[in-house]
């Protein structure tokens, strides 16, 4: 039996392992896809708002030429701090449920890509998943339609297309800027009056001038109502439809943590928060010995905890577990 079961691989839950071993506590990374899979998901090319030093986990130095790395930099980084503190992991296994068991430890209950299912037992659980498993649907006719993505990779495929951008954060403007540059038609459709605040402030100069210069076409205080294959409707705030030539829809709405693994362990949620219950100077749960790690702690707005702030948790965690010990 492990002292710890960490269910998800990102940098809070490797950050929580490691913490875990400091203390001397023997632990098992669950991980449905494989070791930092949400960093994988970003666009190729995305530049990180942290500088190196607020990504940096386990007391393994992240250098990079760059003030604010790359998401491949990222990518390399997390792996040799994996390597380096010889986390156990086990990749593309998924976590199915957890449950307690009458002494007070829990069953993490598993399948791995081949369909076997097993049980892995611990004392206690850490529950560190992402949010990039559920995007957060508009709800319009045409969503469904094969043209629509939430998720951007890099720009190439849509040389030449046009291509409707819906959202007005960071990941919004970098898919519009990276459009822009293989010669696609850009319409970026966006319900607020603004773009959003937190643009990085290297970018915002950048995508405003190509706004002004007609080369994005920005809609604000607008909405995408329908989509079909050869169109969207946008709608104003006054109410005026208009029709928009199109080829393909990036939606970046964001997206929201999977609260299944909670409930399957009977962690109380919050409803109108949509938030775990837990304690923030200790991360456990009302579960005693379960505990919430990164992302999944935050509520409707997955913005509310970023890696910088979410590899704290692991620490946390860990003292708590010791201390418990200790009483």
């Amino acid at each position: 039996m492990k002292d710890v079961i960490i269910i998800g691989a990102g940098p809070c839950g490797l950050s929580a392992a490691i913490e875990c071993q400091r203390q001397g506590l023997s632990s098992l990374i669950i991980e449905k896809n494989f070791i930092v899979h949400s960093i994988y998901l970003y666009p190729t090319n995305m530049q990180f708002f942290s500088t190196t030093p607020l990504l940096e986990i386990g007391g393994v130095p992240f250098t990079s030429p760059n003030d604010k790395p790359y998401r491949h930099e990222a990518l390399v980084y997390y792996r040799r701090a994996a390597a380096q503190h010889s986390l156990d992991i086990a990749a593309y296994e998924e976590a199915l449920s957890v449950l307690t068991q009458e002494d007070g430890s829990f069953i993490v209950h598993t399948r791995n890509k081949r369909g076997e299912e097993q049980n892995h037992r611990a004392g206690n659980v850490v529950i560190s998943t992402g949010y990039f498993d559920q995007p957060n649907m508009i709800g319009i006719p045409g969503e469904e339609l094969s043209k629509v993505t939430h998720y951007f990779g890099e720009a190439h495929p849509y040389s030449g297309m046009k291509v409707a951008v819906i959202g007005g954060s960071n990941s919004a403007v970098d898919a519009a800027l990276e459009l822009l540059r293989v010669g696609a038609k850009v319409d970026m459709v966006y319900r607020g009056s603004s773009i959003s605040e937190n643009i990085k402030p290297w970018v915002r100069p950048i995508f405003e001038s190509m706004v002004q210069k007609g080369h994005i076409t920005l809609h604000l205080e607008s909405r995408v109502t329908e989509i079909t294959p050869a169109s969207v409707v946008v709608t104003a705030g006054s109410g005026e439809n208009t029709s928009l030539d199109n080829d393909f829809v990036l939606a970046m709405t964001g997206f929201r943590p999977s609260r299944t693994l909670l409930s399957s362990a009977g962690v109380r949620m919050d409803d109108s928060l949509d938030k775990p219950a837990f304690n923030p100077s200790t991360m456990e749960s009302n579960i005693p010995g379960i505990y919430v790690a990164g992302v999944i702690a935050s509520g409707r707005n997955a913005n509310e905890v970023f890696i910088e702030s979410g590899r704290g948790h692991g620490k946390l965690i860990a003292d708590h577990i010791i201390s418990k010990r200790l009483s």
